[in-house]
């Protein structure tokens, strides 16, 4: 497919609007509170086993389609937030690995990520995802980003000894970085997004861990149950309000081929 046909092809991927950034935190909270919630009432290997069901399924959903769909785009999002937490803590738990050093592997593996996709398709632009190949870059960034980020917020919170609510504070500050670079410091635009997006799953799952866990452990104690319910209805709530601006701005609607129906 030739550029100019690429770039002319709808985006699979949402534009990094402000309903944007807060469905992306929605989702990292999301996939913090319902892991933790999934290995408490499920044994353990099940419940890795159905996320990766799901996640796969959802993954598959998305590439299906021809255009971005909120409905099953942020489905996909909070899927791979859930696995991605689930895999981030077995190679902790099981597997042994210091958060620093899962960290750096996770670094690593995003920055090859990034390197790749750069020298293929010579841009890292959300803007650009048009394209089944620039499509599995994008994803195998997110998923990089979502692994990356769970490492960075367990090492802050347990192996720095910071607990969740002064992590959530660190976060937070950290995020302003970026925004503030892309205002105030000429910060490419491609690198603020893609350090925003990173640094977004360490401030969602300190907020997730912090309202969920018990309260000797530096938690709320509301449970990670009640999270999971209550940022699910956040993301179906902002999902609806996408749907419904979209609408609004003369987007066709969503057919009930373009949702898998």
């Amino acid at each position: 497919m030739s550029a100019t046909t690429s770039d002319a092809a709808p985006s699979r991927v949402p534009d990094p609007t402000p309903s944007f950034w807060v469905a992306k935190a929605a989702s990292t909270a999301l996939g913090e509170a319902l892991s933790d919630f999934s290995i408490r009432v499920l044994p353990p290997v099940v419940a890795v086993l159905i996320a990766f069901v799901l996640f796969c399924a959802a993954l598959a959903l998305q590439f299906t389609r021809r255009r971005y769909v909120p409905e099953v785009y942020w489905f996909a999002v909070a899927m791979v937030g859930v696995f991605g937490t689930m895999a981030a803590d077995v190679a902790h738990v099981v597997v042994g690995l210091p958060y620093a050093v899962s960290a750096t592997l996770y670094a690593v593996f995003l920055a090859a990520v990034f390197l790749v996709w750069w020298r293929v398709e010579r841009t890292l632009s959300v803007h650009a995802i048009t394209t089944t190949r620039r499509e599995a870059f994008y994803w195998a960034a997110v998923i990089g980003t979502f692994a990356l980020g769970t490492a960075v917020g367990d090492f802050a919170a347990v192996t720095l000894g910071l607990g969740y609510a002064p992590s959530i504070l660190v976060f937070a500050v950290l995020i302003l970085v970026p925004a503030l670079g892309y205002r105030f410091l000429r910060f490419g635009a491609v690198f603020a997004f893609w350090f925003a997006y990173v640094l977004t799953r360490p401030l969602g799952a300190s907020v997730a861990d912090w309202l969920g866990k018990p309260v000797d452990e530096g938690g709320v104690g509301v449970g990670s149950g009640w999270v999971s319910l209550g940022f699910a209805l956040v993301m179906v709530i902002v999902v609806a309000i996408i749907r419904q601006r979209r609408s609004v701005a003369g987007t066709a609607p969503v057919a009930a081929s373009d949702l898998g129906l």
